[in-house]
């Protein structure tokens, strides 16, 4: 009761904050998840394999760092608000032309420059929520503002289900424009970040500088951030291709299972972002990753769909738990002169990191006769070796101030 009455008691445009964080995270996932239901049916257009097609989510995956430093160091600059409306509009834009690509090059540069506008949203929209609202409320709010990213795959799921059949895999992407209308919501009702309005009364700090004076903690984030990477697009991005190609399973079945999927991962994603605010960013982190290990047998190595639904279900649980308190986490180990592109960047560098996975899973599966069950266990067996570990080791600063100029965690 007291967590509702707490968001009570926000003020309404510290609301409008976090809708407009959690629907453009939603909205940018919406547009990137598309593309993973759709590389069986591009390669047989183009008249390739899904390996090829899945450079495009490879490229993608590449390009966000270039955008989080970019977005992030005008956000800096011009303020938080302004800068995530342009980026909005521009991965709007660019997810929309992708369905007029001619060939399977021109797709591939088309996703690679929406890669670099998608790389902006999450720095961005974590940091305006982050510093427009109560320490107290960072937890549940982080899991609500990361549950936008397996929202928009659930959207996506239902889009795929409902229109796939019918409008084809270039009919998709023009869907993919709608988020341009969220720049309406934020433009009417979101006021700026009090942080960036509190530094403007301080020297400007220099964004470079900052990355190379706090490079212990920079660099801890990066791995961390490549073994989340690894662990959510390693548990995502070639689901439904399993589906499809594996268990032979049509549109509406795997649109239905990946649904299922997502809404175990919202879930995860707000109840331990919760439940990070009673027991700790890192505790939460490490319980609901090795949650995953017990459930990866069920999840990529049962057959029928009840058995598969539940699986996905208890696996994204964990994985976006996990997910769930990294918005938090990162915003609150980052030095608070650059926080608009800190946490974006290294997240991105991340993934950066780990953009080859997708490729290198689907080689995987293709080379022991298209076991995609077995390529997505490994990769969620190893990464969550890897992230109990390496957060253990790690720093926490819950409840760190945003608005006073704080010193690193370094």
């Amino acid at each position: 009761m007291s967590l509702i009455a707490d968001l009570k008691s926000l003020e309404p445009s510290q609301r409008s904050a976090i809708w407009a964080s959690y629907l453009g995270w939603t909205l940018d996932a919406f547009d990137y998840f598309l593309l993973v239901f759709m590389l069986k049916a591009i390669s047989a257009e183009f008249g390739t394999d899904i390996a090829s097609v899945q450079k495009a989510v490879f490229l993608t995956l590449a390009a966000r760092p270039i955008g989080a430093f970019c977005f992030g160091w005008l956000a800096e600059r011009f303020g938080r608000r302004p800068v995530l409306m342009a980026d909005i509009i521009l991965f709007s834009v660019l997810e929309f032309g992708s369905g007029f690509a001619p060939s399977l090059f021109s797709l591939l540069v088309l996703r690679f420059l929406f890669g670099i506008a998608m790389g902006g949203e999450w720095g961005l929209g974590a940091s305006l929520v982050m510093e427009s609202i109560p320490p107290r409320l960072r937890g549940p709010v982080s899991g609500l503002l990361q549950s936008g990213y397996p929202t928009g795959y659930f959207v996506a799921s239902l889009v795929y289900f409902l229109l796939f059949d019918a409008i084809g895999w270039r009919g998709m992407f023009m869907v993919g424009v709608a988020p341009a209308l969220l720049v309406l919501l934020i433009r009417i009702h979101v006021k700026e970040s009090p942080a960036f309005e509190a530094s403007l009364k301080r020297p400007r700090a220099n964004p470079i500088a900052e990355l190379f004076r706090h490079w212990k903690i920079a660099l801890y984030m990066i791995v961390l951030m490549a073994a989340f990477n690894a662990f959510s697009h390693g548990t995502q991005d070639l689901y439904p291709t399993f589906l499809q190609v594996q268990h032979h399973f049509d549109t509406h079945l795997t649109g239905t299972l990946t649904a299922i999927m997502n809404v175990g991962a919202i879930v995860g994603g707000i109840g331990f972002g919760i439940w990070s605010e009673r027991i700790g960013r890192k505790r939460a982190i490490i319980i609901a990753s090795a949650l995953a290990l017990p459930i990866l047998p069920l999840w990529a190595f049962t057959s029928t769909p009840f058995l598969l639904g539940l699986g996905a279900f208890l696996m994204q649980i964990a994985v976006q738990g996990a997910w769930g308190i990294i918005p938090v986490h990162l915003n609150e180990l980052s030095p608070g002169a650059v926080r608009a592109l800190f946490p974006g960047f290294a997240y991105q560098l991340g993934n950066l990191a780990m953009s080859w996975n997708g490729v290198f899973q689907a080689q995987i599966a293709e080379s022991h006769g298209n076991n995609y069950g077995l390529a997505l266990a490994l990769f969620g067996g190893v990464t969550v070796v890897i992230i109990v570990i390496w957060t253990a080791i790690g720093p926490e600063r819950r409840h760190a101030s945003f608005v006073e100029s704080e010193p690193s965690a370094a």
